[in-house]
């Protein structure tokens, strides 16, 4: 049985959430299941029926086990990157990327707020990253990504 093409995959719907702290900063967290260095920010799937906006309030509770946020934008447009080669084993291979929308909120809590020890833990570690370092923090397949939303959401990273 002949596999697709990559470029003929689907991408998996998705959301991402700029969390914004009183100091202006961004969270940032590194992945269990990933050896690099690299840094992102919270971001998951769609589930069938749900709310872009609604996704990216679960997906906070779920990944850093807060809902301590407010959502203050949302990105004009669904972002997508595609998944090197490489990495064509996740989600079953059954997707080249994903296509997503982004959304910046302000967290209201405090640190103690923030517990990534979540049911599934998706992160080993976390911190507070200025928006301006975020292209570099991120896995460089990702990078683009991260520019565009810096560049949409990096004038709202500013104390509050």
């Amino acid at each position: 049985l002949a596999t697709p093409r990559r470029s003929a995959l689907p991408y998996r719907l998705g959301v991402g959430v700029m969390l914004i702290n009183r100091d202006g900063l961004v969270f940032v967290a590194q992945r269990i299941d990933m050896p690099s260095e690299a840094w992102q920010m919270p971001q998951g799937g769609i589930d069938a029926g749900e709310e872009p906006r609604a996704a990216a309030l679960r997906e906070l509770k779920e990944e850093i086990g807060t809902d301590r946020a407010e959502i203050v934008a949302e990105s004009r447009d669904w972002y997508a990157y595609d998944l090197p080669a490489e990495l064509g084993f996740l989600w079953g291979g059954r997707y080249r990327g994903q296509r997503q929308k982004w959304f910046a909120a302000r967290f209201g809590g405090s640190d103690a707020d923030i517990d990534i020890a979540t049911a599934t833990p998706e992160f080993s570690a976390w911190r507070w990253a200025k928006a301006s370092s975020l292209p570099v923090l991120i896995v460089p397949f990702k990078r683009p990504l991260y520019e565009a939303l810096v560049a949409e959401f990096g004038h709202l990273a500013v104390p509050f």
